[in-house]
């Protein structure tokens, strides 16, 4: 899966997108997250798109035992009966967030970090899940773990969730390695990792720690985040760059240097894409400018078109003949 679909698709044109600006205004990072995920339902209901645990494909009459949670609450203003809502895609996730909060996430040309825009997508998605009834743990990480909590949904746990994504970034370098191990080693059920970081490190150890987790069967969506600048080096003025994790300087002249940058930087993003692909993992390449509900609609696509894949296969194999 490459970038987010851009904001002149179809399925975007439906949607109210939130300025990423005008979002990391709101200080609170459970109301940015809420905001997000609230505007991505009401964009999604007037869109054609039919995606992943979404669509519901018809209502029924609530019986004593059903879950409330499904509760069609719109419907009971309106007619002041209870009905359940079933859909084609049910489920219940066992969902970790893996999120980066190394030093190098610090960075930001636009008035809010990497770590900033990295803390509210994994709170959107903390929050979208949660709502979804799916449980939800989280694994911080710098060059080491920071904050771990395990996969739950229950009162009170998202609250806790938050609060450690509020933590500032921090720590001396990224090891994309250790974390990865980690939670193939806390997280031995089946469930989905989704792995927030800009990637700014050596992918020489990242396959093996990826294939880890897709040995133990679980589904692993990636999310690259870069500021804009270091995309395409942006700078106008010769200037001495520092490298926030070692400290190193160097002075360089952006004009000079930047088609060199931006090959070797497309190539670094080429490489990440070519690990996920061979591993079977969604791969979203997103910059901090970029509107949050498209990540969150391209990572419902993502895993909307791998489990239609797998249930085809499965329908294949239950068609053929001993």
């Amino acid at each position: 899966m490459n970038a987010p679909a851009p904001a002149t698709a179809p399925t975007a044109r439906a949607m109210s997108l939130i300025d990423p600006q005008a979002l990391m205004a709101v200080r609170s990072l459970e109301l940015r997250a809420r905001m997000v995920v609230e505007g991505f339902w009401h964009g999604l209901h007037r869109s054609p798109y039919h995606g992943f645990s979404v669509e519901f494909t018809e209502y029924r009459p609530y019986t004593t035992g059903d879950d409330t949670r499904h509760l069609d609450w719109r419907v009971l203003g309106r007619s002041d009966r209870y009905f359940i809502r079933k859909y084609e895609d049910e489920t219940n996730l066992r969902a970790h967030l893996v999120v980066d909060q190394s030093r190098s996430m610090s960075f930001g040309s636009r008035g809010w970090s990497k770590a900033q825009y990295a803390a509210t997508l994994a709170a959107t998605f903390g929050w979208f899940l949660h709502q979804q009834g799916d449980a939800v743990g989280l694994l911080s990480f710098d060059e080491r773990v920071r904050d771990y909590l395990p996969a739950r949904h229950r009162a009170g746990h998202l609250r806790q969730l938050m609060l450690a994504l509020e933590k500032p970034a921090g720590g001396a370098a990224t090891d994309l390695e250790a974390p990865l191990r980690r939670m193939a080693e806390l997280a031995r059920k089946r469930g989905l990792m989704v792995v927030i970081s800009d990637f700014l490190a050596p992918l020489e150890r990242l396959e093996s720690s990826l294939s880890l987790l897709r040995v133990w069967g679980h589904e692993v969506e990636v999310f690259q985040v870069l500021d804009p600048a270091e995309v395409s080096l942006d700078f106008r003025t010769p200037s001495i760059f520092e490298d926030v994790e070692t400290g190193r300087t160097l002075f360089l002249d952006p004009e000079a240097a930047r088609d060199g940058y931006a090959r070797r930087m497309a190539a670094h993003r080429e490489a990440l894409r070519g690990v996920c692909r061979k591993l079977g993992v969604g791969c979203h390449l997103l910059t901090t400018d970029q509107p949050m509900e498209l990540a969150l609609f391209s990572f419902l696509q993502e895993r909307e078109h791998r489990q239609r894949g797998t249930r085809q296969v499965r329908m294949r194999k239950g068609g053929e003949t001993p």
